[in-house]
């Protein structure tokens, strides 16, 4: 016995069996369509912002970014030393967050002259 066909898996079967360069044609010629939508009114400038903004930015982001990490092995360092019990491994292992957070402050607080830096080799003014 047969089984009926959804309405729509049928148009596209017909499609694809009885004209296959007409399927093609009608893909190519929507593909063609949309591109020529997409870039029909293309703005001078793709940009959304210019570099010193671009690079302001990345500073921002770079600081908290490193403030946050930093915060959090102190947090996890200091936690890790109260509950230690003197047990001289964990007294080890907390002086290791407490020391990758103070090298993450350190960090943070570089970022701007790396950032500068980077301005200056780039050659974006302020």
């Amino acid at each position: 016995m047969l089984v009926p066909l959804h309405p729509l898996r049928a148009k596209a079967r017909r499609l694809v069996r009885g004209r296959p360069g007409h399927a093609f044609a009608r893909i190519l010629g929507l593909t063609v369509f949309a591109c020529a939508t997409l870039f029909a009114d293309a703005p001078h400038s793709w940009a959304v912002a210019d570099v010193p903004t671009v690079i302001s930015n990345l500073r921002n982001w770079i600081v908290g970014l490193l403030t946050g990490l930093a915060t959090l092995f102190l947090t996890f360092g200091g936690l890790r030393y109260l509950m230690a019990g003197g047990d001289p491994g964990e007294v080890e292992a907390a002086k290791r967050a407490l020391k990758a957070a103070a090298i993450g402050y350190g960090l943070a607080i570089l970022a701007p002259v790396l950032v500068t830096a980077l301005q200056g080799i780039v050659g974006a003014g302020t």
